[in-house]
């Protein structure tokens, strides 16, 4: 049996990054709108990417009546003190763009001291995805964080990705995660490791959706 299941986002990347982590999993994949008759607001105002994923997941999930998984997730660099952090995706201004965000980026690079600018720029993605089941006796967000260390590259590398992707050397390679292949990254980022830790938990909330389901057809 497949189950419906709503992936509460608007970014076309992680939505296709998301779509094909799901392979081999039992539910039908949606978009908001095609899950939402009208798509709801939301304001990602929390201090923390649990706190803006989890908002994400029960609102979206309340207005479906569909599993619903959010992501928040975002690039922290130690030398700007975990910036961008929570607002990666509106780095350069509220509506920017991934070019406008990784100039900003950039930019800020430039402006660090040279005895810090001339050392490795350690940094990490950090992803967190909430699911939530709407029909679960609490309906309270399962949160699941993964990360993926790295530093930042002022020179941006490869045509893959989106968002900061170019700028950042993934630990272990001398690549870009814009340079890596689709089956590498799908291995190797802040998503996918969130949602490898997150499938176990995913395939326990369906099996008791099944469970309930075959009681009621039981009678």
């Amino acid at each position: 049996m497949n189950h419906s299941l709503v992936v509460a986002t608007s970014n076309r990347g992680k939505l296709e990054e998301l779509r094909a982590l799901f392979v081999g999993l039992p539910v039908r994949v949606h978009t908001l709108d095609e899950a939402c008759a009208k798509r709801p607001v939301i304001v990602e105002d929390g201090a923390t990417f649990a706190e803006n994923a989890a908002k994400k997941a029960r609102i979206v999930a309340g207005v479906s009546m569909m599993l619903t998984l959010a992501d928040d997730s975002g690039l922290e660099v130690d030398a700007l003190n975990g910036v961008p952090g929570v607002r990666s995706a509106r780095f350069a201004h509220e509506r920017a763009t991934d070019a406008e965000n990784n100039a900003a980026l950039i930019a800020a690079l430039a402006a660090l001291p040279d005895a810090v600018a001339t050392s490795p720029l350690t940094a990490r993605f950090r992803c967190v995805l909430a699911l939530v089941d709407p029909y679960a006796i609490d309906a309270e967000p399962i949160l699941i964080e993964g990360r993926c260390e790295g530093t930042v590259t002022r020179t941006p590398r490869g045509s893959g990705g989106f968002g900061y992707d170019p700028l950042f050397v993934v630990d272990g390679t001398d690549k870009t995660m814009a340079e890596l292949t689709e089956a590498e990254k799908n291995t190797m980022s802040h998503r996918a490791r969130a949602f490898a830790a997150l499938r176990p938990v995913l395939e326990g909330v369906i099996a008791r959706r099944n469970e309930v389901i075959a009681r009621v057809e039981r009678g």
